[in-house]
């Protein structure tokens, strides 16, 4: 879910301005999974332009406390959400973990890493939701340290049947900034694509992992 939809447009308007939203319908890209994909989503970048980070931040420190309350530890999901996480802490004045994909292979073999304690009320900071596969490793692995996971927010997200059904599963709470619907909405508005485009991108988000550019 979206948390406001002011919120939402801006967002996706700021990640089409910086080219955080790549569009490709004609020489789409490859997902780590296989997929072929005509979008790709770089939240990344958002770290590079500081008024864009600034907004970012606020639109979530703002949402975190008034869904959740104001938590005892904002955690991030590594690599992405790390950077955005750590700005979200500091604004907010909390402290701050990250979670690894798996548990390092030495040392103490952490997988969150960071000072955690048991009983403490966690709000995990994620760039963007596709399948929602690692997002949800990392909130079971908080889980597994004691923590009290009130819930997830990103930046953006797919929707996709898959990672609806999986967070469902999980009994976790999510809300994103902005996610799919709103960015070809104002991908259109804003004339960053064609009407043939928007057909060919809704058409992919129909049966991502069987689209391709051919039909």
């Amino acid at each position: 879910m979206i948390f406001d939809n002011n919120t939402a447009k801006k967002t996706a308007e700021l990640l089409l301005q910086i080219n955080a939203i790549k569009l490709n319908s004609k020489n789409p890209f490859t997902w780590a999974s296989g997929w072929k994909s005509p979008i790709y989503c770089d939240n990344r970048i958002i770290l590079s332009f500081p008024p864009v980070r600034n907004y970012i931040r606020e639109a979530f420190a703002k949402h975190i406390e008034e869904k959740f309350g104001k938590p005892d530890v904002i955690a991030g999901v590594a690599t992405g959400a790390i950077g955005i996480g750590i700005l979200v802490a500091e604004y907010m004045g909390l402290p701050f973990v990250y979670v690894r994909p798996e548990p390092k292979k030495h040392g103490r073999q952490n997988q969150v890493e960071g000072f955690l304690q048991k009983g403490q009320n966690v709000v995990v900071v994620e760039d963007l939701i596709s399948t929602g596969g690692s997002s949800l490793l990392a909130v079971e692995a908080l889980r597994n340290e004691g923590a009290n996971v009130k819930g997830m927010a990103a930046i953006f997200t797919y929707g996709f049947d898959i990672s609806v059904e999986k967070i469902a599963a999980a009994n976790l709470d999510v809300f994103t900034l902005s996610n799919y619907n709103v960015l070809l909405q104002e991908a259109v508005s804003k004339k960053y694509i064609t009407e043939e485009e928007l057909i060919t991108l809704e058409d992919w988000r129909k049966s991502p992992s069987e689209w391709n550019v051919e039909v």
